[in-house]
């Protein structure tokens, strides 16, 4: 559609057409705020341990920053309601600078409380980026483009891992032992993060998206703090979204483990390429899964039930195989490097988790989209995912700090979550397309009267900004 095409509104008035407010330009937007936050912090824990020479301390930093981030995860769509989608967003970013500050810190002087402190001011900061990015993620995009645009935003999570392992690898190409990474890798990331929170101001706010579908974008509910908050918890205890809980659950809890897994057996050098590769492992099979999800000649329950069987017995095998692996790690306890003979399968299995973690990240909120009936209820579902999230990782984190359970352990642990989790997950995935098709015309799901004329929440949206 050319950028002249009329955009048809509900209301029926008609508007030029420009593509820097589509749906599209906005998963671009909303991307690079996402590189220049958690993707970096993401870039810097698949270094291993966030580049340290060993995973305790950054593992217990990480356990912080989840418990804290649960707190403000769970607040994301009240706060985004009082301040606006993008002062959220720039709020979300700012905490993420102290972190990485802390670890240039330590990894050049020793300074350990600097980490502690990074990782809480991260944590408050964080929970409110995760929840509402993953609001705008869910109610921006028409349902037939939503998988392309969960695929375009995730990919910029992970482009952060791309140019961290590149300037990593650039760096330490010829260290082939184990220690920490070069610190002048902190410097560009914390440059970086400085500069990312303001890219916040270029997303276009939900009253001036121009869907194909002529649907205006719903986020905020305009009713008080205390009617958001009851409204919350009334979304997390429907008997659909408890049954997802476990997938939730088991989907981000290996995060802790492939990172401590990466910065206990290999050099340098291979932890940087493994940050590189797993990175394009991770846009390649999300972007893969994301155009699935969106395919018009495949029924919703099809591709809803396809895409569950395919996640679920990849992550299966892969749990397995950590399993044997961990049992019996090849290289006597030296640093794997890549001459050694057993750099292949070990290596491998590092890449296979990493790409297994973003196909279930993207799948889980085309689950979440399709189990809620309102668009209001799908952002605050959102920021609950991110509660979710939060709350299994500061587990994970905690109990990768304590050396003895960080590997064998742990991948036992996984895989009995990613059993756990099959039976209830797959109780909500087989009702999809038959009984749950998303949010529908708000005109006949809103009992209470909440959604308000698009040129009211502009009113609204004008005096935040």
């Amino acid at each position: 559609m050319s950028e002249t095409t009329p955009a048809v509104l509900e209301s029926g008035a008609t508007q030029k057409r420009v593509w820097y407010r589509s749906p599209i330009t906005a998963a671009f937007v909303l991307g690079a705020c996402n590189f220049a936050a958690p993707g970096l912090w993401g870039a810097m824990n698949s270094l291993g341990a966030g580049g340290q020479q060993t995973p305790w301390l950054v593992n217990s930093a990480n356990a912080l920053t989840f418990c804290l981030m649960i707190l403000s995860a769970t607040l994301s769509s009240t706060i985004a309601n009082l301040v606006g989608v993008n002062w959220a967003v720039f709020l979300g970013g700012i905490g993420f600078v102290p972190y990485s500050a802390a670890l240039y810190c330590n990894n050049v002087f020793g300074t350990r409380w600097f980490v502690l402190f990074g990782a809480a001011t991260c944590g408050l900061s964080a929970g409110l980026f995760w929840g509402i990015e993953a609001g705008i993620a869910i109610a921006y995009p028409e349902p037939f483009r939503l998988g392309k645009f969960l695929g375009i935003w995730l990919s910029f999570r992970v482009a952060g891992q791309i140019l961290g392992g590149a300037v990593n690898l650039g760096l330490n190409a010829t260290r082939d032992q184990a220690g920490a990474v070069n610190s002048k890798v902190y410097i560009v990331f914390i440059a970086l993060q400085v500069v990312g929170p303001f890219i916040a101001f270029l997303l276009p706010r939900p009253h001036k998206v121009q869907r194909l579908d002529g649907k205006a974008v719903k986020i905020y509910s305009h009713i008080s703090l205390w009617e958001e908050l009851k409204k919350t918890g009334k979304v997390f205890f429907t008997k659909e979204y408890i049954l997802v809980i476990p997938l939730i659950a088991q989907a981000v809890f290996p995060e802790s483990y492939t990172n401590t897994y990466m910065a206990t057996h290999f050099t340098v050098r291979v932890r940087a390429l493994g940050s590189f590769v797993a990175a394009w492992a991770c846009i390649i099979v999300g972007n893969g899964i994301g155009k699935f999800l969106d395919a018009k000649n495949v029924s919703l329950k099809t591709r809803a039930r396809a895409a569950f069987i395919f996640i679920m017995t990849t992550r299966g095998a892969w749990w397995i195989w950590a399993i044997i692996i961990d049992k019996n790690f090849p290289g006597g306890g030296e640093a794997i490097d890549w001459t050694s003979p057993y750099f292949g399968r070990t290596f491998a299995l590092y890449v296979f988790l990493g790409a297994s973690f973003q196909t279930h990240y993207l799948f889980l909120y085309f689950i979440i989209k399709s189990i809620v009936s309102r668009h209001e209820d799908a952002t605050r579902a959102a920021g609950l995912l991110r509660a979710v999230e939060s709350a299994a990782q500061a587990v994970a984190y905690g109990t990768s700090s304590i050396e003895s359970f960080a590997q064998l352990p742990s991948a036992a642990l996984n895989f009995g979550l990613w059993g756990i989790a099959i039976i209830p997950a797959s109780l909500v995935v087989s009702k999809i397309g038959v009984e749950y098709f998303g949010p529908q015309n708000d005109e006949a799901s809103d009992e209470d009267g909440e959604d308000k004329l698009d040129r009211e929440q502009a009113a609204v949206e004008d005096k935040k900004q």
